[in-house]
């Protein structure tokens, strides 16, 4: 089934943009029976590709070029650009949504023959050794001892990255508007007392509920989430300033702090880094902080 968006809220999730299709996913017959221990491949969606909940009978690895890839587990947002992927154990109903034109790559893992085991997913640090290996997999060509002597090296290179790329969704009846209304439009500047008012609970019944769900004050919970819809701004080749503009800061070195606070260095480095430390530049967003 496909269907297109007209940039409408979907719950728990980013704004849609216009021109979305949404597809469900049909469990592949290969992975069902897995003939390798990684299975490799490649599409590059023409237009902003969401994929409805699904699940998959083997472990699944997912990363983006030129672009960013967004996927909702139960209460959490894992928002990833280029350098990074995602680890999405098998069993585990998740949805997804990349960017317009972006190379989307995916390689599954066959969890009978992997030796370790990420229970819940996982950002992963997309070095470029990890990607030439899994690229060398998707080939049709290769003989079982090439593939073989290849997938032991992966198995040896894959490294769980030291950035948090999951904003956790409350997921609490009292508060959830706020998220959903922050997600539609981040840049909503109200005051913690403001949205209370709009709720019509007490500001301390916010504060309290925030904390308890998400382990963040409100004001701290906003910062990441900001921070998160900029991953996917900036990939989209938007500039510092624009990029503050659009989400309510007053000045950009006011957003670069945040982002810093949040992902540990300035929006120039982490995306001059490709995001994974391996000295590979994002051909396509040329960020430099003010």
């Amino acid at each position: 089934m496909v269907r297109s968006s007209r940039g409408e809220v979907s719950p728990g999730m980013w704004r849609r943009e216009a021109g979305t299709v949404v597809r469900r996913v049909p469990p592949p017959a290969e992975q069902m029976t897995a003939p390798f221990a990684i299975i490799a491949g490649l599409q590059i969606p023409r237009v902003p590709t969401e994929w409805a909940p699904h699940s998959h009978a083997l472990h699944e690895l997912v990363w983006v070029r030129g672009g960013t890839l967004t996927s909702r587990v139960e209460d959490r947002i894992f928002t990833v650009s280029e350098g990074y992927g995602l680890w999405m154990p098998a069993g585990v109903v998740h949805g997804g949504r990349a960017t317009a034109g972006a190379c989307f790559h995916e390689a599954f893992f066959a969890p009978d023959r992997a030796p370790f085991a990420f229970e819940e997913p996982r950002a992963i640090a997309m070095t470029p050794l990890l990607e030439s290996l899994l690229t060398y997999l998707s080939r049709t060509d290769l003989d079982a001892a090439a593939r073989a002597r290849a997938e032991s090296v992966v198995f040896d290179v894959v490294e769980p990255s030291e950035h948090r790329f999951a904003l956790q969704l409350p997921g609490d009846s009292r508060i959830d508007a706020i998220a959903e209304a922050l997600l539609d439009d981040p840049a909503d500047g109200r005051s913690l007392e403001e949205w209370a008012q709009w709720l019509g609970i007490s500001d301390r019944t916010v504060t309290r509920a925030f904390r308890h769900a998400t382990g963040l004050s409100f004001a701290q919970w906003r910062q990441v989430l900001r921070v998160h819809r900029a991953l996917a701004l900036l990939a989209d080749g938007l500039d510092v300033t624009a990029v503050s503009e659009t989400l309510g800061y007053a000045q950009p070195s006011t957003f670069i702090a945040s982002f810093r606070r949040v992902m540990g260095t300035t929006p120039g480095a982490f995306f001059d880094a490709g995001g994974s430390g391996g000295g590979v530049r994002n051909p396509v967003s040329p960020v430099q902080d003010s």
